[in-house]
């Protein structure tokens, strides 16, 4: 199949995963992860109706930044924070919050171009040591320290699940991250608005669309398997 069978592969999917339990296609951001694309498939991408795209590298947003116009950009992958200052005026939104110092740089870096910027917290749900993110347990702790920073938002969660096989695992953490959405929408603050769970990639979208992901992240459905 070609680009443009599989962008529409995956938006029929995400209607169907949506209706199934009753909720509405059109409050899913389909997020198409770019990472490792050329910017000739990224622009056809985008002619085909994909307005946003998720990198994981600043050095990969930096290279294709003005080559590729009348789309936004997410960063969702681990962000150094040295590497901020370069993208903060680049990106739409920040996937991957997960220390308080990351946070500071970012408000800081924001504070300096006078923008807010939408930030979600990476939750490592699975608890391993080989991702990035905060345990659930300090979710609670982290927002009260982000409260001060007035040029951040707070707006969601994201997670990456632990690979496996077995759809029920998945589908327990997401339902997981569904919980903790749902609290995280209780606790008020100037600079919290929790509007988006960003969770589920080409394997296990359709999982996490019926467990109440409203931003999925999807590279292989649309480009193909990756090219490096």
């Amino acid at each position: 199949m070609g680009m443009a069978d599989n962008i529409n592969s995956i938006k029929d999917r995400i209607e169907k995963a949506a209706k199934k339990v009753g909720r509405n296609p059109k409050d899913i951001l389909l997020l198409a992860v770019s990472k490792t694309q050329s910017v000739d498939d990224i622009i056809k991408a985008r002619d085909l109706g994909i307005k946003t795209f998720g990198e994981n590298k600043v050095q990969e947003i930096l290279a294709k930044y003005d080559y590729v116009k009348d789309v936004k950009w997410h960063l969702i992958g681990h962000l150094q924070r040295n590497k901020v200052k370069y993208i903060i005026d680049k990106v739409e939104m920040i996937h991957s919050l997960d220390s308080i110092e990351l946070a500071e740089e970012i408000n800081k870096r924001s504070e300096k171009k006078d923008i807010v910027m939408p930030v979600l917290i990476q939750i490592n749900i699975g608890k391993e040591e080989s991702k990035s993110g905060i345990y659930e347990e300090e979710l609670g702790t982290f927002i009260e320290k982000l409260k001060g920073y007035k040029n951040i938002l707070i707006s969601g969660i994201m997670t990456i699940p632990p690979k496996t096989d077995n759809d029920d695992v998945t589908r327990n953490y997401f339902k997981r991250m569904k919980e903790l959405f749902e609290g995280l929408k209780m606790i008020k603050g100037d600079n919290i608005d929790i509007k988006y769970l960003s969770m589920g990639m080409t394997g296990d979208f359709e999982i996490a669309i019926e467990e109440g992901a409203n931003i999925v992240r999807i590279g292989t459905g649309i480009f193909g398997e990756r090219k490096y």
